[in-house]
């Protein structure tokens, strides 16, 4: 069984803040393979650019697209311990940007509940944004969600020992000269 580790960290300089006016979420979720190993990735500032808190957090098995709606849960999960009257949400997935907008339909089912979790956590704002970004432009968040994945393969590695490859070869035994 491989175990998800989540790597959600709070800068220290914020840690016990309890009321911002405006924070920006910059987020991303990635899969290798569609399906395949997939991880998220956050980066949350004030509005001057300073870090408030990361997310990488592998998810396990899934699409790009399950992946890049719960970096975005998982980002206003954090900052809901957070008194925060507007944030701006920036996605390099323009799926995502899209739906959210309402210019796209969630078609797929696997979504639908993940968009409606969105909406209701967004209700408690009194002002948001959602803006599409290029990846160039979200390269932190990209580095944290890649970051996951690694993590999560290695682990998985691990789990499944040597590849057969090498279990195959013959290793030196503490008896030959």
């Amino acid at each position: 069984m491989i175990t998800k580790r989540s790597n959600s960290v709070v800068t220290p300089e914020f840690q016990g803040r309890k009321i911002f006016d405006e924070l920006y979420l910059y987020t991303d979720g990635a899969a290798r393979g569609n399906p395949g190993p997939a991880g998220i990735g956050s980066v949350i500032t004030t509005a001057q650019g300073k870090v408030v808190a990361t997310i990488s957090e592998p998810i396990g098995e899934t699409t790009n697209n399950y992946a890049e709606y719960t970096a975005l849960v998982h980002s206003l999960r954090l900052i809901s311990a957070f008194n925060v009257d507007k944030i701006r949400i920036h996605s390099d997935s323009e799926l995502l940007v899209q739906q959210l907008k309402g210019n796209y339909r969630v078609k797929e089912p696997s979504l639908k509940s993940l968009h409606q979790q969105v909406l209701s956590m967004l209700g408690r704002y009194r002002d948001w944004q959602i803006t599409f970004l290029p990846r160039s432009s979200n390269r932190e968040a990209d580095r944290l969600a890649n970051a996951a994945i690694d993590a999560y393969l290695s682990q998985s590695q691990s789990l499944r020992g040597p590849s057969p490859k090498k279990a195959h070869q013959k290793q030196p035994s503490l008896f030959e000269s």
